[in-house]
């Protein structure tokens, strides 16, 4: 399938590694014109050399997405590459913790670092995109705004609310020939899952390969994802073909959710 993005410029944030290098990666398969965010400049800068090499036409910036003025930097450098069609909204997950013992300190701090990056993010874009007619906005969420993860407080208040604000722009957007949507992956093979299974396996005193087998014994398919997997469902949503798409949270979980929706 042609996805008809050859040309287009693509905003890629959290795009050092992970899913947000997965995406990255595919979209400057697509022949999408890739730039890079993430905090990381020797990571981004060994990604950009990596897609250069591939025939991609890649650049990037070192930031972090929780400065104010973030967005304001990301255009600036922006303008220098080339207006962004597509954005792919990807951030960092916040640490865990139960909802009864967290501050609200640690709920103000999730806040700033996974939601209002994306807002100001995506009120940057939108003009360019709205002039165009066309433009694609994926966010990064997780299966937690399906069914909370125990243990993991912040990132489940945290996204649900993004994807509330997405679903909301999605209406608003849709007469623009721009859609909004969200992937929520399941467990997948990220720095991000081991770090959490590391925490886990320390908090019961068992080994790290016994928390990751009684995981993958809870997935269907019975292996964690893998980021690629993920990617491809974000790509396609940032597609031509996907112009009808919009408000929905693609989950990619393995069949892990049990709930009909």
């Amino acid at each position: 399938m042609d996805l008809g993005i050859r040309g287009k410029t693509a905003l890629v944030t959290g795009a050092s590694k992970g899913i947000g290098r997965a995406v990255a990666e595919a979209l400057a398969g697509e022949g999408a014109r890739v730039f890079l965010v993430a905090r990381s400049a020797e990571r981004l800068q060994e990604l950009a050399k990596a897609l250069r090499e591939k025939g991609a036409e890649a650049d990037y910036l070192a930031t972090d997405l929780a400065r104010e003025d973030a967005a304001e930097r990301i255009q600036k450098a922006l303008r220098g590459f080339g207006e962004a069609e597509l954005f792919l909204g990807n951030t960092g997950g916040p640490p865990p913790g139960a909802a009864k013992d967290l501050p609200p300190k640690a709920w103000s701090r999730a806040f700033d670092e996974l939601f209002l990056p994306m807002v100001r993010l995506t009120q940057a874009l939108l003009p360019g995109m709205e002039e165009k007619g066309f433009g694609r906005i994926v966010f990064v969420t997780s299966i937690a705004v399906k069914e909370p993860v125990e243990n993991l407080a912040l990132s489940n208040g945290i996204r649900a609310g993004l994807t509330g604000y997405l679903k909301t722009l999605s209406r608003e957007l849709a007469p623009l020939g721009i859609t909004a949507n969200a992937v929520a992956p399941g467990y997948t093979a990220t720095e991000r899952v081991e770090a959490l299974l590391a925490h886990q396996a320390e908090r019961e005193g068992v080994p790290l390969e016994e928390v990751r087998r009684r995981l993958a014994e809870t997935i269907p398919m019975r292996r964690l994802g893998r980021p690629e997997e993920v990617a491809a469902a974000a790509v396609f949503l940032m597609g031509v073909p996907a112009g009808y798409v919009t408000g929905q949270t693609f989950v990619v979980d393995g069949g892990y959710l049990r709930g009909l929706f």
